[in-house]
């Protein structure tokens, strides 16, 4: 497949499509990709360095670096595009048109090619000229307004799940697109944009809204509508619970010895306890800052309560269960010696999937792959 993407939701579909087998062939600029140059954090020095941001989205891929301003670069990308059964890009609308690679002039000459296009808004509509990045995303689809703590500013999400999210479902499209492929014998285009994304990723606060008219609002970790659920103190930290109905909001008490709590009907019904919470937690939350996280989690775990630890990320990576699935994954790197990425998040017949290819330095495989198209470097 070819990749003309850059930054951070093609490469992550494009990631997500080389764990799953794809050859993907990583088309830079001679620049590079725009996050090769986004640090610190950096892995290595001098000239060797890495930043850390573009290792986390690029393992399974082989870079070339083509400027397609270059008439010789340009034919070199449509020999690509000849070989290639995919095709994934994120420049603005219009800009990939302009460069030759119209859907129309590409279905014209490859008819089974599925080409991606991913961008801020999609391809047509009033913004459609915008340039888009997760943060913009976050704010127009309306996360950031009931992201956060009540009475706070709007608050984006930590990681950036307007670009993930797209990148996910820009990868469901395109296997969706090589199944109808096989049916059909056509190609298709698919278009994902990070704004639809954000706000199909709003599910119930988004129903809530279409069909209660309530506009929502930051909750902070509470749930709008289960209690107990959310993060609480406890004794060396914080830790989540999900008391998801009545049958595990007794067990709770049961575990926790909590008889007084269990005994009163005010709390017998999940909505009596969205009705009480804050009664409710005035009671649970002096209690439970005497239990440790390890004493909450034991004693929870055995009596089947959802519950885990709010961890940094030390704390994940040295986690057994972490540990034992294999979550970090060291693999060789043409400059580094060798990276730490985290494994396809997939398993098959029991199997986890593996990192074939560490993340490309700039133009690694330019030599490599124009020779597989029959073209001679510096043509």
């Amino acid at each position: 497949m070819a990749d003309f993407t850059r930054v951070l939701t093609g490469p992550y579909c494009t990631m997500l499509l080389g764990d799953l087998g794809a050859d993907v062939i990583k088309v830079e600029p001679p620049q590079g990709d725009d996050t090769r140059a986004w640090g610190p954090p950096y892995q290595g020095r001098g000239e060797a360095r890495e930043s850390t941001y573009f290792l986390s989205v690029n393992r399974n891929k082989r870079s070339v670096l083509l400027d397609l301003r270059r008439e010789a670069d340009l034919e070199a990308a449509w020999a690509l595009l000849g070989t290639a059964d995919i095709v994934v890009e994120n420049f603005r609308p219009g800009a990939f048109d302009r460069l030759g690679f119209g859907w129309e002039a590409l279905r014209a000459r490859f008819p089974r090619l599925i080409l991606a296009s991913i961008s801020g808004f999609g391809l047509d509509g009033p913004y459609r000229d915008r340039a888009g990045y997760d943060v913009i995303a976050q704010g127009l689809g309306g996360l950031m307004s009931y992201n956060g703590e009540p009475g706070r500013p709007p608050q984006r999400v930590g990681v950036a799940v307007a670009d993930v999210f797209a990148g996910a479902l820009v990868t469901q499209a395109i296997l969706a697109a090589l199944y109808q492929r096989e049916r059909t014998g056509q190609g298709a285009r698919v278009d994902v944009n990070l704004l639809e994304g954000v706000i199909s990723l709003g599910t119930s606060q988004v129903s809530r809204y279409l069909t209660g008219g309530q506009i929502p609002g930051p909750q902070g970790n509470d749930h709008p509508s289960i209690v107990p659920y959310g993060t609480f103190d406890c004794a060396d930290g914080r830790i989540n619970l999900a008391v998801g109905n009545d049958s595990l909001w007794a067990r709770f008490c049961a575990a926790l010895g909590f008889t007084a709590l269990a005994a009163n009907p005010l709390y017998a019904t999940n909505e009596g306890r969205v009705r009480c919470r804050e009664a409710l937690n005035a009671e649970l939350f002096p209690a439970l800052l005497g239990l440790t996280r390890a004493e909450l989690s034991e004693r929870l775990n055995a009596a089947g309560v959802p519950c885990g630890p709010v961890n940094d990320m030390h704390e994940v990576f040295e986690d057994p269960h972490v540990q034992a699935r294999g979550v970090a994954v060291r693999v060789p790197h043409a400059s580094l010696g060798e990276t730490t990425v985290t494994s396809p998040p997939w398993r098959f017949g029991g199997e986890s999937l593996p990192v074939r290819r560490g993340p490309p330095t700039p133009g690694q495989h330019t030599a490599e792959v124009l020779a597989e198209l029959g073209i001679e470097p510096g043509n």
